[in-house]
């Protein structure tokens, strides 16, 4: 009932929004030299054209909101379950809104940032495919709303010095000359709205990153172009709360990354081509069960690595996005208390493929975990192995369609009779 409420409200929105743009065209000056656009809505930056014209108002003042909405349908047309379930939807929203206290409150260098997400359903992975990755990280079970991240960021020394403070997402972090920095970012591999939906092609599974909770992070830029940012984290958080209760009120237990990385690239015909390369090493103290049964482990420890590197730009021109790309990524942990404890990825995408269609991308990548082989895990396949290939055709500046195709072996870290094949279609708007 939920669903079907919310996609009659999207359609009625929709609607209302087309109708205002056909009028808006009927009431146009019957002889002016600029024709109309024949279908308005498509040629917005958002479906409700900037907050109905009230957006560049509002940054002006200091304040910027986006809302966005995904929705995925997923169907496993072969795999040991696929009698389970035909397919699924899962979907969610993201609200955000940050604020310039420059332009607010003349505080300069400080900025407030709110998120909330809310979804509905959680796909149909648990039940027919039963991943370590997940084949959809974009399902998050049914929750109205949920404030994923609020904090406060003061920018020092231009931007080459920031710290941040408050509730947060660590993968969600700091960029550098315009591209993911600090932790376990990703230019091409690193969104499940708009990139890759497979978890093993969004960020890295071999990294135990706490939910999003109560934590200060670090960022320091010495040179253009290398930074270094280090991070500590409530490592019990839970996202559904504000994280009060857990960073202060139980166990003392802080998860810990620091990362350093060079945005450099390579050079190019026409200049340098954007490219990172990222090292990253992580802590928890939090005491583990052992898989064969011993004593506890506490003051556990991994590294990670994550590239990625424009290699050949449309026309020769970086600036334009367009052209083929590639990325990889890699982590180690520690096999007695952790479940994947080696991890790679690698991929591509090429945006503006097809000519005259320049801001559609393609992609595709493969991640394969190595699982724990020690007695007890209960893992009867060394490896878990994903393959996706997706293709966002970008509709409207607000719309874009991607269909798509993942193949899962030995799903779970166990021997199956046959690889999971799932097809799906993702549909992602900004309102």
């Amino acid at each position: 009932m939920k669903k079907m409420v919310l996609n009659t409200v999207a359609l009625a929105c929709a609607a209302a929004l087309a109708m205002q743009g056909f009028e808006a065209t009927k009431a146009a000056e019957p002889h002016s030299a600029e024709k109309p656009p024949l279908f308005p809505l498509l040629d917005r930056d958002t479906l409700t054209d900037e907050w109905f014209g009230a957006g560049p108002l509002l940054e002006e003042q200091g304040l910027t909101l986006a809302l966005g909405a995904t929705q995925v349908y997923q169907m496993a047309v072969e795999g040991p379950q696929t009698h389970r379930h035909a397919g699924r939807c899962a979907g969610s929203y993201d609200l955000e809104i940050e604020a310039d206290l420059a332009a607010l409150a003349g505080l300069d260098g400080g900025v407030v940032f709110v998120a909330a997400e809310g979804s509905w359903s959680e796909g149909f992975d648990a039940s027919s495919v039963g991943s370590l990755f997940g084949v959809n990280d974009d399902a998050g079970g049914d929750r109205s709303a949920d404030v994923t991240e609020f904090w406060y960021q003061h920018d020092f020394a231009d931007g080459r010095l920031r710290v941040r403070l408050g509730k947060m997402d660590l993968t969600a972090g700091f960029e550098c000359q315009g591209l993911p920095a600090a932790f376990d970012g990703n230019a091409f591999a690193n969104d499940e709205a708009s990139q890759f939906v497979n978890g093993s092609l969004v960020n890295n599974p071999a990294v135990p990153f706490p939910d999003d909770g109560i934590g200060l992070a670090v960022y320091v830029e010495p040179v253009e172009g290398w930074y270094a940012s280090a991070a500590i984290a409530d490592a019990q958080a839970d996202p559904r709360e504000m994280g009060f209760n857990t960073a202060f009120d139980r166990e003392d237990y802080t998860f810990s990354v620091v990362e350093t990385g060079c945005t450099a690239g390579l050079p190019g015909p026409n200049g340098r081509l954007p490219g990172a390369v990222r090292v990253g090493l992580w802590y928890d103290p939090q005491p583990k069960a052992r898989f064969d049964g011993g004593a506890d482990k506490r003051d556990d420890l991994g590294f990670y690595a994550s590239a990625d590197q424009l290699l050949v730009p449309e026309g020769g021109d970086a600036a334009s996005g367009q052209g083929l790309g590639v990325f990889a990524r890699f982590a180690w942990a520690d096999p007695e208390v952790n479940p994947i404890h080696a991890f790679w990825s690698a991929g591509c995408q090429y945006r503006g493929l097809i000519p005259g269609r320049d801001d559609d991308v393609l992609g595709v990548g493969m991640g394969r975990a190595r699982v724990t082989d020690e007695p007890g895990a209960g893992f009867t396949s060394p490896h878990e192995t994903a393959v996706e290939a997706y293709y966002a055709i970008q509709v409207a500046p607000w719309l874009s369609v991607s269909p798509h195709v993942q193949v899962v072996a030995d799903s779970g870290g166990m021997d199956a009779a046959d690889d999971a094949v799932i097809l799906g279609v993702r549909v992602q708007a900004s309102f």
